[in-house]
């Protein structure tokens, strides 16, 4: 079991492991950890650490090759959406859904190069 001070992991099955290293590197503040393009990477930010398995890694061939990219995703919060919205839109990426709120905040939806979906979170101020 992973413990409190390790990464939490994620992984992601993407098409092209370059294409997601610079999509999540240069858009959303992740570092590069491991490169072994074309078959791996992984990138961190924080905690989470989110694995990147291309089509020859080991991660993508157990997969059953009739599921695809889901609901699920990951959450990253911060503290200026709309900031953060104009920033990704003058970057040339293009978002999967308007902002939406709620009691807890406000989240707009987005995807990497490969179609996994990524939750940008604003908190609501107490």
């Amino acid at each position: 079991m992973t413990t409190p001070d390790q990464f939490a992991s994620v992984r992601y099955l993407v098409d092209d492991v370059q294409a997601a290293i610079d999509f999540y590197t240069t858009h959303l503040g992740f570092t590069l950890r491991t490169n072994a393009a074309p078959a791996f990477a992984d990138v961190t930010r924080g905690p989470l650490r989110l694995l990147l398995s291309g089509p020859a890694s080991s991660g993508a061939r157990v997969t059953p090759s009739d599921l695809s990219a889901g609901g699920n995703r990951i959450h990253l919060s911060l503290e200026d959406l709309d900031a953060e919205i104009d920033r990704l839109r003058s970057a040339g990426l293009t978002f999967l859904s308007n902002v939406v709120s709620g009691p807890g905040g406000r989240q707009i939806l987005l995807t990497d190069p490969a179609g996994n979906l990524i939750e940008l979170f604003e908190p609501a101020h107490q």
